[in-house]
């Protein structure tokens, strides 16, 4: 069982300190003293509070997609050449980036600044752990 201290599930969450402190305080969350005397959160407890906190992001009306991992976000930098384009956002605290045609980027009207929202559909994902829980 992995237990991570408040500044840690924070992070993990992409909320303040205090905003976990606040749900430690309001029940949400459940934390123990570790054996420093630090506080920390179980790692399935928070899990379980991720999923429940998590959103479908809102799509147009008449858009459907099979791709299940959906991040909104916005445009930060688009570099295109003759033919192909690199487009970064901002999903939250993750970075994405899209390599596609620069005619899709100019027919998707993207530049800094536009809200988009980046769909990934694929047949291999990599999990890789730090190897002392966090």
């Amino acid at each position: 069982m992995a237990n991570l201290r408040i500044r840690d599930a924070a992070e993990l969450l992409g909320v303040s300190d205090d905003t976990v402190r606040r749900w430690i305080d309001a029940g949400t969350l459940t934390a123990s003293k570790d054996g420093a005397g630090r506080l920390v959160i179980d790692g399935r407890e928070l899990a379980a509070l991720a999923v429940e906190q998590a959103r479908t992001p809102r799509t147009r009306l008449g858009s459907a997609s099979s791709a299940r991992n959906r991040f909104p976000g916005l445009v930060t930098r688009v570099v295109t050449d003759a033919v192909m384009a690199q487009v970064e956002m901002q999903c939250g605290p993750f970075t994405v980036v899209s390599l596609m045609s620069a005619d899709a980027v100019r027919e998707l009207g993207l530049e800094p600044g536009s809200v988009a929202t980046a769909s990934v559909k694929a047949t291999t994902v990599v999990v890789e752990t730090a190897g002392d829980g966090v």
